[in-house]
């Protein structure tokens, strides 16, 4: 039975995420930016925290573990090659490996390109990755681990995930994604919906997370550097597709 997923705002713009199994009673949280609000979200429900997964240690992502596990005691998971710039573990872990959340098998991907060691969690029965900011709605994290290559990389590991895959991703950007994408793929017809879509639920104050993993491939540039119009919109026709990767970040972080 699939996990039920609960999306909460925190901070400015970023998001945790609840995963929720109602035979079992657990409960994981992916990323604690602040304790109070997870807190809060799990009371309101009336759920028992059982996991908190944690997917880089990036203080937005990371910052109120201590505090909630003091509240809420649970497992506390993340990367082994992490570890050192974490709060302390119950549970390290590397690529290939899973671990079990209300008998559903999660198994554990590297995404490093944000950061060294980070990683994503890959919910298949659920149907969801907890991508962290490796991949967006939209977009991707910035990168500052050993270089576009290992992100590029990255995107694509999440790319190869059955398209129906919800992406729960670790901030509010859509829409300011969308506007960027559309300077590359202005004749998007695709991107042109998702973009008006995106203005909408914005408007309304609703979250645009998760997303579609097969919205991702049409609309998402940063998984699309192997289309002729996006290679042309950075003057790169044909090129390593790695340089496009690269040309389109250097692009986003002067947007």
């Amino acid at each position: 039975m699939p996990l039920e997923i609960a999306t909460i705002p925190c901070l400015e713009h970023n998001y945790a995420f609840l995963l929720h199994d109602a035979q079992s009673g657990e409960t994981a949280v992916v990323d604690v930016p602040e304790a109070e609000t997870v807190s809060g979200a799990l009371k309101e429900r009336g759920w028992s925290l059982s996991h908190i997964l944690i997917t880089h240690h990036h203080r937005d992502h990371s910052g109120g573990v201590v505090a909630l596990h003091q509240e809420h005691p649970s497992q506390i998971i993340g990367a082994s090659a992490d570890a050192h710039r974490l709060p302390d573990l119950h549970l390290a872990v590397s690529e290939g490996e899973s671990f079990e959340i209300g008998g559903e098998q999660v198994q554990v991907l590297d995404v490093s390109g944000h950061t060294r060691g980070h990683i994503a969690f890959y919910f298949p029965d659920t149907g969801a990755v907890a991508s962290g900011d490796s991949l967006m709605a939209l977009g991707c994290g910035r990168v500052y681990g050993d270089g576009p290559a290992q992100m590029f990389e990255s995107l694509q590991k999440i790319a190869e995930l059955p398209p129906e895959t919800l992406v729960l991703s670790g901030h509010e950007f859509t829409e300011k994604n969308a506007n960027f994408a559309l300077t590359l793929d202005p004749e998007n017809e695709a991107l042109k919906r998702r973009a008006e879509a995106v203005r909408d639920l914005r408007g309304r104050g609703l979250p645009t997370i998760p997303s579609k993993l097969s919205d991702e491939y049409v609309t998402n540039p940063f998984l699309r550097c192997d289309d002729k119009s996006i290679q042309r919109a950075v003057g790169l026709e044909g090129a390593n597709l790695v340089d496009v990767f690269t040309e389109i970040r250097a692009r986003k972080n002067k947007f």
